[in-house]
């Protein structure tokens, strides 16, 4: 009567050589597509409670594919309950009680680069919850309270701050608040900024991400995709994501700033209109020709508080920016605009190794003269032409040309038509802060 073992075996492959790039970049990818499949294999065999692994030991040794082992076995047993109700819940590998990970050589298998990968999949978690969040759920003010428990959450390694709606017009955040003049709720300019336990910092830097918890497209109206604009926030989820991961993984040497300019982009009687013209708070002023271009006036102040305000040395910045991202690139494929060839090769880097595929696009100067407006300093858009370029373009006007900036256009890959949020963008901030 004892009860039956099951045996899976999964092939990895041939061990790359050493001078073999392509296989050894195939290689180091093992540890999140194993991770992935063994944790499919959980949820598929019905009332297993108990899994042991065995790995080759040049797996198991490697901390890097073991980290993200973890990460995807967690990730991929995510579920999204909040909204359901009695049968409708699901429970990924309900009877999954311990998964034990042993080394084909004996070798230990390092318990703490396992944990990490657990904490940075709790990060991701966030960054799913927030996107599939719906807007009478998740507005400005509730994005502000998840953002101070990641603070609390900690364990003091991240303080908060929530500059209102006064607050940001003593900075003349004109952009932010003149898509905010529309919403709901009032604007919240979130803060966080993380600190190292030792006290020694090497760098310091900021990461932007997109806060539009929802987003009509104004009195420009939205005519399409109405119902998916509550993932017009990927950008701040994904931010918000791995500042919970970065609290929890506690890197030494960095200082990181965490910063979402948080509103609305609705509909009433004070909303802006086309051919408003605001000024940012480095003095630019802004022509809106289109209120559905809303998401870069936003971060433009995000922008100019980064660089000026807190002085960071150099900044990525993330938003679900533009639709023609998405025509170029596709649903999995992120755009990354910098002039910074070091900071390009470092994201392409990162790119690699997080799974979070992104592509270098052109930064072309020759487009700036599309956004050149006969009454302000500059337009909210271009022609319906080079729309992504134009966009990335338009950011520039709010960081120190000499300072290392990357603007990341994720509004592709941010969601799934079958599944939902993806969680993208949180594996490489995350990656790009601890680097």
């Amino acid at each position: 009567g004892s009860k039956a073992k099951r045996y899976a075996i999964v092939g990895l492959g041939t061990t790359p050589k050493s001078d073999d790039d392509s296989a050894k970049d195939s290689y180091a990818e093992a540890g999140s597509s194993l991770g992935k499949a063994i944790a499919n294999k959980c949820h598929a065999e019905k009332k297993v409670g108990a899994v042991t692994v065995v790995l080759p030991s040049v797996l198991a040794s490697d901390a890097t594919i073991m980290k993200d082992f973890a990460t995807s076995f967690y990730q991929t047993l995510y579920a999204d309950n909040r909204y359901r109700t009695g049968a409708k819940v699901k429970k990924p590998a309900e009877d999954l009680k311990s998964v034990t990970i042993l080394s084909e050589g004996g070798e230990p298998v390092d318990a703490s680069v396992i944990e990490a990968g657990k904490k940075l999949a709790t990060g991701i978690f966030l960054t799913k919850d927030i996107v599939n969040a719906p807007h009478n759920v998740l507005n400005s003010l509730s994005l502000a309270e998840t953002a101070k428990r990641i603070a609390e959450q900690s364990g003091g390694r991240i303080t908060c701050e929530i500059l209102d709606k006064k607050a940001c017009e003593a900075r003349c955040m004109g952009g932010f608040l003149g898509v905010a003049r529309g919403s709901e709720t009032p604007p919240q300019f979130i803060h966080l900024t993380y600190t190292p336990p030792s006290g020694k910092i090497s760098k310091k830097v900021g990461v932007i991400g997109k806060g539009l918890l929802f987003d009509t497209g104004g009195y420009n109206i939205k005519t399409a995709m109405m119902e998916l604009m509550k993932f017009d926030c990927g950008g701040a989820a994904a931010v918000l994501g791995a500042a919970r991961a970065i609290g929890a993984l506690q890197p030494e040497g960095v200082e990181a700033h965490f910063v979402v300019a948080a509103c609305e982009n609705m509909i009433n009687e004070k909303a802006m209109v086309p051919s408003d013209i605001l000024t940012a708070s480095n003095g630019k002023t802004i022509e809106v020709m289109n209120t559905d271009a809303e998401g870069r006036l936003t971060l433009a102040d995000a922008l100019v508080f980064c660089d000026k305000e807190i002085g960071c040395e150099s900044i990525i910045e993330l938003s679900t920016l533009t639709g023609a991202c998405m025509i170029s690139l596709g649903k999995q494929i992120c755009g990354v605009w910098t002039d910074n060839d070091e900071l390009a090769k470092e994201i392409e880097d990162i790119s690699k190794k997080t799974g979070d595929k992104s592509w270098r696009m052109p930064m072309a100067k020759e487009y700036n003269e599309l956004l050149e407006s006969k009454f302000a300093d500059l337009k909210n858009i271009g022609t319906r032409y080079g729309g992504a370029i134009t966009a990335a373009l338009f950011l520039q006007n709010f960081v120190s040309k000499k300072k290392p900036f990357a603007h990341i256009d994720i509004a592709g890959p941010v969601w799934s038509d079958k599944d939902g949020a993806t969680g993208f963008g949180a594996k490489l901030v995350t990656e790009w802060v601890t680097r």
